[in-house]
């Protein structure tokens, strides 16, 4: 940047004092873009133009993922703490609707408590002490999640579903989704919502779960047929797949 501070070296003129701040017609294009103006009595000239006005980024608007009717504290929380425990975001969300419907207050008649609808026992299992703490009750029926998932196979979607409401011991005494009706409407209300964000694995499961339902490897490609040339001591060249 060039600047000129003095009026009287530049033009061998005065300034006065009605054309202190006037604007100055820049100069003409053959002297390489430069541009004058008279600031606070003194005439400036510089080759580099006035710095645009600074105009503020665009803050992008977060659009639910999971659910709109969600709120979005809640759907943070959810999408944090199912990553950190490998658990299916959008599977947390369907129980959660189902459960709550998004209502951390929630309480039911059988004692099961806010966002996730824990009741007590199991909450305190999965280190939960407030209740109505949205991240701890999230955190805790995130890890019942999984828990049930690594016990029944992620592959056991029902089951799994089944033993969050039921419990898991009821799933696991007879093998299969229990025959009460809360819980097959339960079932059911979940697995309509529920949309895999992951198609291969639904949520985790455990090493031997996963082990099976892994496919199996290519078979390794043929060796490709090796052709070898070698010229004798008359010049004739010999092609053989055998080495020298």
């Amino acid at each position: 940047m060039i600047l000129v501070s003095s009026a009287a070296l530049l033009w061998g003129l005065p300034l006065t004092a009605r054309a202190q701040d006037r604007p100055v017609t820049p100069v003409s294009d053959s002297v390489q873009g430069l541009q004058v103006s008279a600031i606070q009595g003194k005439l400036v000239v510089t080759n580099s133009a006035p710095n645009p006005p600074l105009v503020p980024a665009k803050v992008p608007e977060v659009s639910p993922t999971l659910d709109k009717g969600m709120p979005e504290y809640i759907q943070l929380l959810v999408e944090s703490i199912s990553k950190t425990h490998d658990v299916d975001p959008a599977l947390v969300a369907a129980v959660m609707k189902v459960e709550s419907n998004y209502n951390r207050w929630a309480r039911s008649s059988k004692g099961a408590l806010g966002l996730m609808q824990l009741i007590p026992a199991t909450g305190q299992r999965f280190g939960v002490q407030d209740f109505f703490d949205p991240a701890q009750n999230i955190e805790g029926g995130v890890r019942y999640l999984k828990f049930l998932s690594d016990k029944f196979g992620a592959h056991n979607l029902d089951l799994l579903i089944a033993a969050y409401n039921a419990g898991e011991n009821a799933v696991e005494r007879v093998g299969r989704v229990p025959q009460i009706r809360e819980t097959i409407d339960y079932v059911r209300k979940v697995r309509s919502i529920y949309k895999p964000e992951r198609s291969a694995t639904l949520v985790s499961a455990t090493a031997s779960a996963q082990t099976a339902a892994a496919p199996a490897p290519p078979p390794p490609p043929k060796p490709l047929n090796v052709i070898y040339s070698s010229v004798n001591e008359r010049g004739v060249t010999h092609f053989s797949n055998m080495g020298h």
